[in-house]
């Protein structure tokens, strides 16, 4: 990668690369808004078919990426850096819910859920590290979870992985604060998104509860959860983020949409009181 490190772009339009950008998600909605404010987007998404409405934008290069296939990411990493000469933000949104009783949920799903929600991030992050280091230069963006804070019932695996990566976030901030690179996490509320979409998808493959089929109305509801009409729309979650990841010294930690406040005081809330909330508002 040594070779586009000497290639001159100081005075091109910043280059991001987000994943995870299927439309009406809100990977899609930080690839829009990125591309609002000036800068060369590459969204990616698993099909080319999940992103039709950017398809004939020229502001996006649309490429197809399997964040859990090391050859997948090498691939898009080197395409990007041979068009583009440089990728000055890397945007790790691909994600998967998992909704659920931990005790039943196939292990196969839950790997599933890491593999992508943390196993994807990493892989981005070992790929496109080398490049920024060389170049002293480069913003990670990791998007999170207000769940990762406060583990609820019915979404365990869900909220450990993005839990666990809140953990290496933290870490990369200070291992690569010397490279020049700067890492932000990004930890959205309740934001709409296809995501409800999604986790219904998936909980339909479920195996049918045994010890938990009296709880099924409740885990169901789990999946809607995030999806309220409260709920902050995608746009406005995406403008604001954006906002924070393109400012000269962006925050280490930006949080933003319904419920972050809750989730907060959740956080620092002993466990006793935590748990009776969750029992009131979860059902378990």
């Amino acid at each position: 990668m040594e070779s586009h490190g000497n290639i001159n772009h100081q005075d091109s339009k910043p280059v991001v690369l987000v994943t995870g950008c299927t439309a009406g998600g809100i990977g899609n909605a930080l690839a829009r808004a990125f591309a609002a404010n000036s800068c060369s987007v590459v969204a990616t998404s698993r099909s080319k078919s999940t992103m039709v409405d950017l398809e004939h934008d020229p502001k996006f290069f649309l490429q197809e990426l399997d964040v859990q296939s090391d050859e997948s990411v090498q691939r898009v990493v080197e395409t990007v850096l041979n068009k583009y000469g440089c990728i000055d933000i890397l945007v790790n949104n691909a994600g998967v819910p998992c909704v659920g009783p931990l005790a039943e949920v196939p292990l196969s799903t839950i790997q599933n859920t890491f593999d992508t929600n943390v196993f994807g991030s990493l892989r981005m992050v070992q790929a496109v590290v080398p490049h920024m280091a060389n170049r002293k230069k480069g913003k990670i963006v990791n998007v999170g979870s207000v769940t990762g804070m406060a583990s609820g019932p019915w979404n365990g695996a869900y909220c450990a992985s993005k839990a666990a990566l809140h953990a290496l976030t933290d870490t990369l901030r200070m291992e690569l604060r010397h490279f020049g690179i700067d890492v932000v996490n990004v930890v959205p509320g309740a934001v709409k998104s296809n995501i409800g979409k999604s986790g219904i998808a998936i909980y339909n493959r479920m195996p049918e509860w045994k010890l938990f089929k009296p709880f099924e109305a409740a885990i169901q509801e789990r999946a809607h959860f995030s999806q309220m009409s409260k709920s902050t729309a995608t746009d406005e979650f995406a403008k604001h983020t954006v906002a924070a990841v393109l400012r000269k010294k962006p925050p280490a930690w930006f949080s933003y949409g319904h419920y972050t406040t809750v989730m907060a005081i959740m956080y620092h809330l002993p466990l006793c009181v935590r748990d009776f909330l969750f029992k009131k508002t979860m059902k378990c």
